[in-house]
């Protein structure tokens, strides 16, 4: 609850009396602005604040509120929350609020309301940005000649301040004040054991993934707008959730994300020479790999039964049925990727141009990632001319060109010169394979080499495709949207392959399921989980299944 002593209280918490005369005087108590509003606890208080009023909140009970729900039901109640905060961070009358406000109910207005956002939002962009200048100061040979000199190779007191720090990434100063609160109440005792139970069940990992989904909505609610209201539901939910539902409510917050983030700390890893050390290697970037480790498994952790060998084994059948369905008018996103993925460009096609070419701008970033890494291939590696990223921009069209060849060739191919279609597939797969070989033997191309050239071009194609789903209309105008699908619907095959195959390997283990559903679940949860397994019955077979 906020205090009201600070008078920043805009939102009403579903009262059983309210002032109905006051406020019709004072702006009214309607919700002038669904946009605004959509956080569902804020009735435009802004008007009554501003004609120097309070909204004040009177309890006798304090009763904490909980529901019994999912991870993914709190991820869309916060990624609303979000949307709704980042519509009132653009709003006049959080501006006009700023201005009357005195310095400390304005620092009360600011933690209170969209500060606590912004704050996260800047967490995370501090990520990016220690990454991406590490990858600049390793790309360019930057960080190269300062390790050869002295004074910063032999930096003792670095190491002990960077020794120091990685307690602070972990998250034990902001522990500390819940432990103390714990301590005073239960005794410290009890709150190191409460503690210690957080960590086994992985409460570090939940409030990292709700990080990643808040900055994600509210960063994209200030480029593009475009918040909508999204039902979360209130059951009690001891059932799995499919690997498909995950997969389209976390790709863009959450997988993509993360996936860029372990590729900078994969490349920090091969061309990083400053802190060669193991020790000093783990507390620079243990806070990121954990980060990254939880935006991209964080999902099915905390799933019901994610790691049972059987259900994953119908998740993949779901999943791949979803990906490979064609959409259309009528075509519910649930039902085809083609559907979802037109959904998930939404939020473009109502925002300005300065959203969009902001968006074209991010985009960016990928081709200097690519232009950094061709030069560090170990067959140029003495080069530095401007025509080795024009050849690899060569090669990238190259591959696009073979791609939309194959699609053709496919659509109209494949039913009535099925056999001249394979031949062409052959050909063009046993060319790829000896200009590999050749690479290797003549110039001598090594696998680090092969990596390399994945980590360069792989994240281009990705900003291509940011770029023509933010210009979909000149796109679509010159003829190539289909490509665009196309290239698409490959990436979401990786990256969902990339994210079930660990899942699928720790499926195979019969004790990671029964671990899963005693530590993060309490007693009645794992019951209620045994019985719905009762419940459900036997597994219908196959024929079954195809009938419905």
């Amino acid at each position: 609850m906020i205090c009201s002593s600070s008078r920043v209280r805009f939102h009403y918490g579903h009262p059983d009396v309210f002032d109905r005369l006051f406020h019709l005087t004072r702006g009214g108590i309607s919700k002038a602005s669904k946009v605004i509003n959509l956080s569902e606890d804020i009735f435009a208080g802004f008007n009554s604040t501003l004609r120097e009023g309070n909204v004040t909140h009177h309890e006798y009970i304090q009763v904490g509120k909980g529901r019994d729900v999912g991870l993914n039901q709190i991820s869309m109640f916060e990624a609303k929350i979000a949307n709704g905060n980042g519509e009132q961070t653009l709003s006049r009358d959080i501006y006009r609020l700023g201005h009357r406000f005195d310095f400390f109910r304005m620092l009360s207005c600011y933690f209170t309301t969209i500060g606590f956002y912004f704050s996260t939002m800047l967490t995370v962009l501090t990520v990016y940005v220690f990454l991406y200048g590490r990858l600049y100061l390793v790309l360019s040979g930057l960080e190269k000649a300062l390790s050869t000199q002295r004074a910063i190779r032999d930096n003792k007191a670095l190491q002990v301040a960077l020794a120091s720090q990685s307690f602070v990434q972990i998250g034990f100063l902001m522990a500390l004040p819940m432990m103390m609160e714990i301590g005073l109440e239960k005794g410290f005792r009890n709150a190191l054991s409460d503690f210690i139970l957080m960590q086994l069940q992985l409460a570090p990992v939940f409030f990292t993934f709700s990080l990643g989904t808040k900055t994600h909505y509210y960063g994209r609610t200030l480029l593009h707008g475009g918040s909508a209201y999204r039902a979360t539901g209130r059951g009690f939910v001891v059932f799995h959730a499919k690997f498909a539902d995950n997969y389209r409510l976390y790709s863009r917050s959450h997988f993509v994300k993360g996936i860029e983030l372990m590729i900078l700390l994969i490349v920090f890893h091969i061309f990083g020479r400053s802190y060669r050390g193991v020790v000093a290697y783990v507390l620079i970037t243990i806070s990121m790999w954990f980060m990254v480790g939880t935006w991209l498994f964080a999902p099915f952790l905390f799933n019901p039964s994610g790691f049972e060998w059987q259900k994953i084994l119908d998740d993949y059948t779901d999943w791949n049925k979803w990906i490979n369905n064609r959409g259309g008018i009528g075509v519910h996103p649930d039902k085809s990727w083609e559907s979802w993925w037109e959904k998930e460009q939404e939020h473009l096609r109502y925002s300005g141009k300065r959203g969009i070419i902001v968006e074209i701008l991010l985009s960016l970033r990928f081709f200097l990632f690519q232009y950094g890494l061709v030069y560090h291939i170990s067959i140029v590696d003495k080069t530095r001319s401007f025509l080795v990223y024009g050849v690899s921009w060569i090669v990238i069209i190259l591959v696009l060109f073979l791609m939309k060849a194959v699609s053709v060739g496919r659509r109209r191919l494949s039913a009535n010169f099925q056999l001249l279609f394979r031949f062409i597939e052959g050909f063009i797969f046993i060319a790829f394979i000896s200009v590999v070989i050749i690479l290797i033997a003549l110039p001598h191309m090594t696998i680090r080499d092969i990596i390399v050239c994945l980590l360069a071009f792989l994240p281009t194609g990705w900003g291509l495709l940011l770029i023509a789903q933010a210009c979909k209309p000149l796109v679509q105008q010159a003829g190539f949207w289909g490509s665009v699908r196309t290239l698409a619907r490959g990436y979401e095959i990786v990256m969902g392959l990339l994210l079930f195959t660990p899942v699928a390997f720790l499926a195979w283990f019969p004790f990671v399921s029964e671990f899963q559903t005693r530590m993060l679940f309490n007693q009645a949860f794992s019951r209620g989980l045994q019985i719905s397994r009762i419940l459900g019955g036997p597994r219908k077979d196959r024929t079954s299944r195809n009938k419905e």
